[in-house]
């Protein structure tokens, strides 16, 4: 039987209800609210931070190459970069802007983006400074591509310290949105646990609406009722925000929440399901009776895997390079602390299912294979892997090399073999492989990656499908962009070590 809420129809709002869908409210309206003075601190902060950031990239990028010819002079490298900056940072701020990378917290595009942004400015500049006959001020391209190198860098920086800071500041102050997420309890768990684990989370889960046939009861937030009674729990004025979590919520149900949301002025999100991660990439096929569109195969070939290929062997190159002292130190701790070989290799399907060696640090005990069947019944993991929190087949040193993944380093020797790539579906262990579904096995389509979309959305905490989605999702947005936005993602998921065991 469902639960009913105490929260009758005649509950009084707790503020006045804007429909989304309406004309924006009155200039002097507007300037006097606070989400409007909210709304320019954000846009007066990261304009700042960007223009700052590309004057500095100027510099940046004058100063290193001086130095490299032994000529570097500040005063001189100053008032040149002071020359350039004035058209550029305009070209960005605008570009920038129309990319949606000033937007709402939670709609404002990442370092894929600014990647692509600073790339398109680049293009620009050259392109006007060939038409206006100015290419004689200019020794070498290497400005160009120089700027763009350290401005991504500085931007990045600069804006991940941002976005930590002020959804701290919110989180402290009490300023998160709400959000109430609406769906069957595994998928609302899901995602509450997610939001829970990420400290910079500007959402605070104030409880969850679910779907499920019979008394079933999400475990990570409170339980609300069910889906029928959001409509009470909306006009009480104290949610921000809906968020539909099951991929297969039905539509007309869907359709009928948003909007009673909107009519609130409440921002509703959805999770995406397969099918529409796999229309991204659908071409439309013409002259059929019914209109059909076909699913490419999402295999990284010709120019696109060569642009992968050779950012992986630059990258991993000159990790292996900085990193070696580590190595080495590790090589050595895991060698005098327990019996057995330094690096383990594991066998475990590639891409296209062909199997390779991949390499690992030595985390366990000698025995771990031979005792795996032992612990099966102990699997804390959902779906086809195996993981266990206090597995004791791992070593005292092994444990701590886990929960900072640095039993994985090796395999950037994977990547160099061309037997992985940096970013990519973390390859699976052959005894995981074996119980994958069939619809599971896409994500072998590519070459397995050393981190993925799993390390920065979550790590163990997430559900297996919800693991292959991300694959999925991975697969039909690639681009070395994203790679790059991965890649710098992935040092505050591990150091935070959300999900690792």
């Amino acid at each position: 039987m469902r639960r009913e809420l105490h929260q009758p129809a005649s509950v009084t709002p707790l503020r006045p209800a804007v429909d989304i869908r309406a004309k924006r409210p009155a200039v002097v309206q507007s300037v006097l609210s606070r989400d409007t003075l909210r709304k320019a601190m954000r846009l007066i902060a990261l304009l700042a931070i960007d223009a700052a950031s590309v004057y500095a990239a100027i510099f940046t990028a004058l100063a290193l190459k001086a130095a490299w010819l032994g000529t570097f002079t500040p005063g001189w490298h100053a008032h040149q970069a002071r020359e350039i900056a004035p058209f550029t940072i305009l070209v960005v701020l605008l570009n920038f802007g129309r990319m949606g990378l000033y937007g709402r917290r939670t709609e404002r595009p990442g370092l894929g983006k600014i990647v692509t942004g600073l790339f398109q400015v680049m293009v620009f500049a050259m392109v006007f400074v060939l038409i206006n006959g100015q290419r004689e001020q200019f020794s070498s391209y290497y400005i160009f591509y120089g700027s763009v190198i350290v401005g991504v860098v500085y931007i990045g920086l600069l804006r991940l310290a941002y976005e930590t800071s002020s959804a701290r500041l919110l989180k402290s102050s009490g300023q998160q949105r709400r959000a109430i997420l609406v769906g069957t309890s595994q998928h609302s768990d899901a995602v509450a646990a997610a939001l829970s684990e990420d400290v910079d989370s500007a959402i605070q889960v104030t409880g969850i609406l679910t779907t499920d046939v019979g008394d079933v009861r999400p475990q990570r937030a409170r339980s609300l009722g069910v889906a029928a009674d959001l409509p009470a729990l909306l006009s009480a004025g104290n949610i921000d925000e809906v968020i539909i979590t099951d991929p297969a919520f039905p539509e007309e149900q869907a359709l009928e929440i948003v909007d009673q949301a909107h009519r609130l002025g409440i921002a509703v999100r959805v999770a995406p399901s397969t099918m529409e991660i796999l229309v991204h990439r659908a071409e439309f096929l013409p002259g059929q009776t019914v209109p059909l569109f076909e699913l490419k195969p999402p295999v990284s070939e010709g120019l696109d895997f060569a642009i992968k290929r050779t950012f992986d062997l630059l990258v991993s190159s000159a990790i292996l390079v900085v990193l070696s002292p580590l190595l080495l130190m590790i090589a050595a701790a895991v060698r005098f602390t327990s019996s057995g070989p330094v690096v383990y290799r594991s066998r475990r399907p590639g891409v296209g299912g062909v199997p390779f060696d991949c390499l690992k640090f030595r985390t366990m005990y000698e025995d771990a294979d031979v005792r795996q069947h032992e612990l099966e019944e102990l699997n804390e993991a959902g779906g086809a892997i195996f993981k266990m929190r206090n597995d004791p087949r791992v070593t005292p040193i092994g444990r701590m090399l886990r929960r900072l993944s640095l039993d994985e380093l090796l395999q950037l020797i994977n990547v160099l073999r061309g037997e992985m790539s940096l970013v990519g579906p973390r390859p699976l262990p052959q005894r995981d492989y074996d119980r994958l579904e069939e619809w599971h096995k896409k994500r072998y389509l590519v070459l397995p990656g050393v981190t993925g979309l799993w390390q920065v959305s979550g790590r163990s905490d997430l559900d297996f499908d919800d693991m292959v989605r991300l694959d999925f999702l991975y697969l039909e947005r690639w681009s070395v962009s994203l790679d790059m936005s991965i890649l710098v993602k992935t040092i505050p998921a591990v150091f935070g070590r959300r999900g690792a065991f």
